[in-house]
């Protein structure tokens, strides 16, 4: 069942999630994404870019992070708005455990037309790697 617009009010926590990511999530993101930039496989490229290792995706970031929304409110089609922007990148260590991408959100704006405007933090390594990441959200009636 969908969240409804008189289940949510300002404040009202998301489920935080915590995704772990590894280099073999990397390149399956590549393949399906069909970006295949070297920043995100190869370490000698991404140290030459000012890297400090290879970088997760900036999509597969803030695609973990509108998943969390829309887990949340049990409907990927109500998402009207997204957006953020890159604060710092998610580096990926190449071993068996990878790097955590946490992500939490609450209701920031109750909106008209039953729309509330989720407000996330997305961090990893406890530092922010997305800001200003929002949602506007079409609420069940």
């Amino acid at each position: 069942m969908a969240i409804s617009a008189e289940d949510a009010e300002v404040g009202t926590e998301l489920p935080p999630r915590t995704v772990t990511l590894t280099r073999a999530d990397l390149v399956r993101y590549a393949g399906a994404s069909e970006d295949f930039n070297p920043v995100h496989w190869n370490p000698r490229v991404a140290r030459e870019a000012g890297m400090p290792d290879v970088i997760a995706h900036g999509m597969l970031t803030m695609a973990l992070a509108a998943r969390t929304v829309t887990d949340w409110v049990r409907d990927p089609g109500a998402i009207v708005e997204y957006r953020t922007r890159f604060a710092k990148p998610v580096v990926v260590p190449d071993d068996e455990r990878g790097t955590d991408v946490e992500i939490r959100g609450r209701v920031g704006a109750l909106l008209d037309g039953g729309q509330v405007r989720v407000d996330l933090v997305v961090t990893s390594g406890g530092a922010k790697v997305l800001s200003e990441a929002r949602a506007v959200v079409r609420l069940a009636p």
